[in-house]
C-alpha cells in the first residue's frame, strides 16, 4: 500500500476548521455544546488513576476496537480475468482496470441537457466556471460500450490538474487559452482535443457533431470512442498506469460496509444551498438524495432529476464529496482559479452519513487529493461511483445538508 499522508492533516487548524464546517452546515449549537461537554467529561475521566480491573477492561476495549477496524482493498490481484477498480473498488475485466481512464469535459448548464454517457463515468468532478455555473469532468474507466460521450466543452486549468492526478487522458473541445494553453500542450498532459486556436497538436478524428435541433452549436460536439482510440495511438500515448500510481480513494473490502454508525445522518445534500449565490452552485440548485434501500445518492438539478440521455435513468453514486477550495476571479472575462493542491477541508457523505474531513495534495500533479478524518486516518469509502463537488470556499456558507 502507498504511504500514509495523514501527517498533513493533523494540524489543529485543519481539524478545527473541519469541525466548524460541519457545525455550520448541519449541526445545531445544542449538539455542539453537548459534544464539548462530553469531551470535557471524557478528558476528566481519563485523567483519573485507573484500578487494575479498569485498566484490563480498557485494554480489552482497545483490542476489540482494533479488531473492528474496517477491512479495505489492499494490493490488487487478478482473479479469473477480473480485478478491482482503482476508481470504484468494484470487480471489472482486468484489461479495463489496468489501463488509464479518460477525463472528458462536459457542460452542465440547462441549454446543454441532457448529457450522453455520463452515467458510465466512475468519478464525476464538478467545479464552477465563469458565469457562475458548474462544469463536469467525467472520469471514465469502462467506456468500450459507448459510441460517444458528450456534449464536450472547453478546458480550465484546475480541471486539467485534477485529471493529472488520475493519470487520465484528458479530452476537451476548446480552452480558456490565457490560462490553459501552456499546460495542456506540455508533455505532462496527455491531451486529446478538437482543433481550436491554442491547441498545438489537435485530434479532430476523435470528435464530431450530432444533430440536436434547437440546441446551440457549442452543445452539439461529442467525443467518439473509435476516433479517440485512433487519436491515442497516433499521438503515442501509453494506456498503462505508471508504476508509482497512487489511487485517490480507499474502498471497503468485498462484503464490508463502511457504515459510520456514530456519524451524523445526512440524506439530502445541497452544495449550493437553497438561496441564490455566486459560488457556482446557485444557478441550477443541484442536490442529492440518499436512498437507504439502494444505498445510492440520486442527483437532481434545476428542480428535476438529472438524467443520462443514453440510459434514460437518473444519475446516482455511492459517495459524495464536498471538497472546499480557495477560489479567485482572474480577470474581466470572469475566468476562475481554484486551489486544487495543498490542504483544505471537506465533507464526505457515504451510507447516509456525513464525515467531517480534510484533504491533502502535497506531492505534485501526478498524485491526487486524499481524504482523511479528524484523526488523520484515510477515510474508507463504499464501493461504487463517486461525485466530487469543488466548493468555492468563500461561498461555503451556502452549503446545506439534512
Amino acid at each position: 500500500m502507498r504511504k500514509n499522508r495523514g501527517k498533513y492533516l493533523k494540524t489543529a487548524a485543519l481539524i478545527t476548521a473541519c469541525m466548524l464546517a460541519l457545525a455550520a452546515c448541519g449541526r445545531t449549537q445544542e449538539t455542539v455544546s453537548q459534544t464539548e461537554e462530553a469531551e470535557t467529561r471524557t478528558e476528566e475521566t481519563e485523567s483519573l488513576p485507573q484500578t487494575e480491573e479498569a485498566a484490563e477492561e480498557s485494554g480489552t476495549a482497545e483490542t476489540e476496537e482494533e479488531e473492528e477496524t474496517l477491512s479495505v482493498i489492499g494490493e490488487r490481484e487478478a482473479v479469473d480475468g477480473k480485478m478491482q477498480s482503482y476508481l470504484t473498488g468494484e470487480w471489472k475485466d482486468e484489461e479495463i482496470v489496468t489501463r488509464k481512464p479518460i477525463a472528458v469535459m462536459i457542460p452542465n448548464n440547462a441549454p446543454a441537457m441532457p448529457q450522453y454517457g455520463l452515467a458510465s463515468a466512475d468519478i464525476i468532478y464538478e467545479a464552477p466556471v465563469e458565469g457562475r455555473i458548474t462544469r463536469l469532468m467525467g472520469i471514465f474507466e469502462d467506456f468500450d460500450g459507448l459510441d460517444h460521450i458528450g456534449p464536450v466543452r472547453s478546458s480550465r486549468d484546475y480541471f486539467v490538474y485534477v485529471a493529472m492526478g488520475y493519470e487520465a487522458i484528458y479530452c476537451n473541445w476548446g480552452l480558456a487559452r490565457p490560462y490553459v494553453e501552456e499546460l495542456i500542450n506540455s508533455e505532462a498532459v496527455e491531451n486529446v482535443s478538437a482543433g481550436v486556436e491554442g491547441i498545438h497538436n489537435p485530434a479532430d478524428e476523435a470528435f464530431g457533431r450530432l444533430s440536436r435541433p434547437g440546441y446551440a452549436t457549442e452543445f452539439t460536439g461529442y467525443l467518439f470512442i473509435d476516433g479517440l482510440m485512433d487519436a491515442v495511438e497516433r499521438l503515442g500515448y501509453d494506456w498503462e498506469y505508471d508504476g508509482d500510481f497512487v489511487p485517490q480513494l480507499t474502498f471497503a473490502a468485498d462484503g464490508v460496509r463502511a457504515e459510520y454508525e456514530d456519524a451524523q445522518a445526512a440524506t439530502v445534500i445541497r452544495p449550493g444551498g437553497t438561496q441564490s449565490n455566486n459560488g457556482g452552485y446557485g444557478v441550477y440548485n443541484p442536490w442529492f438524495e440518499y436512498d437507504a434501500q439502494e444505498k445510492l445518492y440520486y442527483r437532481f438539478q434545476d428542480g428535476k432529476e438529472q438524467i443520462d440521455e443514453r440510459t434514460g435513468e437518473q444519475l446516482a453514486v455511492s459517495n459524495v464529496i464536498l471538497q472546499y477550495c480557495h477560489g479567485e476571479v482572474r480577470d474581466s472575462h470572469d475566468y476562475l482559479a481554484f486551489g486544487v493542491h495543498g490542504v483544505g477541508t471537506a465533507l464526505v457523505f457515504t451510507n447516509g452519513k456525513v464525515i467531517p474531513a480534510s484533504w491533502s495534495r502535497m506531492e505534485g500533479d501526478g498524485v491526487p487529493a486524499k481524504f482523511y478524518d479528524a484523526d488523520g486516518n484515510e477515510i474508507v469509502f463504499n464501493q461504487g461511483k463517486t461525485w466530487i463537488c469543488n466548493i468555492w470556499e468563500e461561498y461555503s456558507e451556502y452549503v446545506e445538508f439534512e
